[in-house]
């Protein structure tokens, strides 16, 4: 599903919960900079007007680095936080 465009079609009405990361595709595959950029820039678009929850939403499967899973969180916390 497209970020951007879930924002738009829902952001003011409901509360989106998850989408942090594309499970799928980047986060088992990315290096830990790569996962930092997609977290910030999914942050990025969902967070304006709020009623955003991070969260992974799949379960992390066991081919995923440490390593990513740490940047994942790190990144979330680094840019997550509402002002």
């Amino acid at each position: 599903m497209e970020p951007q465009k879930l924002k738009n079609m829902f952001g003011s009405r409901i509360s989106l919960w998850g989408g942090g990361i594309d499970a799928q595709h980047v986060l088992p595959f990315a290096n830990p900079s790569q996962i930092k950029d997609h977290v910030r820039a999914n942050l990025e678009i969902f967070k304006p007007g709020g009623g955003y929850v991070f969260n992974n939403v799949h379960n992390i499967q066991v081919s995923v680095p440490p390593e990513n899973i740490v940047a994942l969180y790190d990144a979330a916390y680094d840019f997550g936080f509402y002002n």
